[in-house]
């Protein structure tokens, strides 16, 4: 089979288009013949080995899977002896690690159902970042209607996910994002914008009820001051930071402040699940949650896509289509 593979850590240069043994699913897993695969931060950070401190996880020297790709969407060619929730033929999507291939492994809990009235590219933009929205304003975070929202990151695609979750629950949102994409973010749900090249959050008197970071870039104490009293603010992933932690050292400087202070300061590192997948499938197919494709590329140009997803700064997600039958 085609995937795409990487031998070492590095840039999207390094990544190949090759001829690979087809995947054999364990027990407990599902042959997914893919037809898209998202293209998020996810596979950025896998590419790369960054921050370093993953790599106990993902290979120390080199990645443990050379086949990029996290998420996807396709149609189920086999099944593990132990899986009972699928059957060959079923349209799924979910966390497939390893989705920029024609074939690709998945556990069978981290997959659903692909909702009905989206097309393969659609549902391969939703699992990792409509589930990172879906958690990172959950619990505590979770606003309530009337409330005010920040989504800082609102134009990328976690963060347009958060702005149509956050709007969706019936709360006042305010997206950032750079220039040109204040149209964009208005489209998700957003009432308000900034552009941070214009204006910054603390400008004004403006203080919100939840605040949801995908950036990574600004300190605690700026993010904290533009909170409420008993306001929450949630640090998504390990953007920023240094090359060993990422922003992993302000998330846990969050996580270690937070019971000393009114504030619920949070860091999340999101987890596939099925339940969550069903939730956004639900929603997806009642029209409340769309997945907003900006670009798609064929396999062969998956390392362009990646190219795309760190200098390009696109609207909503990339897409890299790999069947077509």
């Amino acid at each position: 089979m085609k995937a795409i593979v990487q031998d070492a850590y590095g840039s999207a240069d390094l990544l190949e288009l090759r001829d690979i043994d087809r995947p054999v699913p364990r027990d407990d897993e599902v042959l997914v013949e893919v037809r898209a695969a998202g293209v998020g931060p996810e596979v950025w950070h896998l590419m790369t080995g960054r921050p370093h401190v993953a790599r106990a996880v993902l290979g120390l020297r080199r990645p443990r899977n050379p086949v990029r790709g996290w998420d996807g969407a396709g149609r189920v060619e086999a099944v593990g002896a132990k899986v009972t929730d699928f059957v060959p033929g079923d349209e799924v999507f979910g966390n497939c690690e390893g989705s920029f291939a024609e074939y690709a492994r998945a556990k069978a809990t981290k997959l659903a159902p692909k909702p009905a009235n989206l097309t393969f590219e659609q549902a391969a933009a939703l699992p990792v970042s409509g589930m990172t929205a879906l958690q990172a304003l959950s619990g505590r975070a979770r606003p309530r209607a009337g409330q005010k929202v920040l989504v800082i990151g609102a134009s990328g695609g976690v963060g347009c996910y958060a702005v149509q979750l956050a709007s969706l629950y019936g709360a006042e949102v305010t997206g950032v994002c750079g220039p040109g994409g204040a149209d964009f973010v208005r489209s998700q749900g957003a009432a308000h914008v900034i552009d941070y090249t214009r204006g910054d959050i603390t400008d004004g008197p403006h203080r919100y009820d939840v605040v949801v970071d995908n950036a990574g870039l600004r300190p605690l104490p700026v993010l904290r001051r533009v909170l409420t009293p008993r306001g929450a603010l949630v640090i998504v992933g390990g953007e920023g930071g240094t090359a060993f932690f990422g922003g992993m050292s302000r998330g846990l400087r969050a996580v270690l402040l937070s019971p000393f202070v009114g504030h619920h300061l949070g860091n999340l590192v999101s987890v596939a699940r099925r339940e969550d997948l069903l939730t956004l499938k639900e929603l997806a197919e009642k029209g409340a949650v769309t997945p907003p494709v900006d670009r798609v590329y064929p396999l062969a140009e998956a390392a362009e896509a990646v190219r795309h997803l760190k200098e390009g700064h696109p609207r909503g997600k990339l897409v890299v289509t790999v069947t077509t039958g």
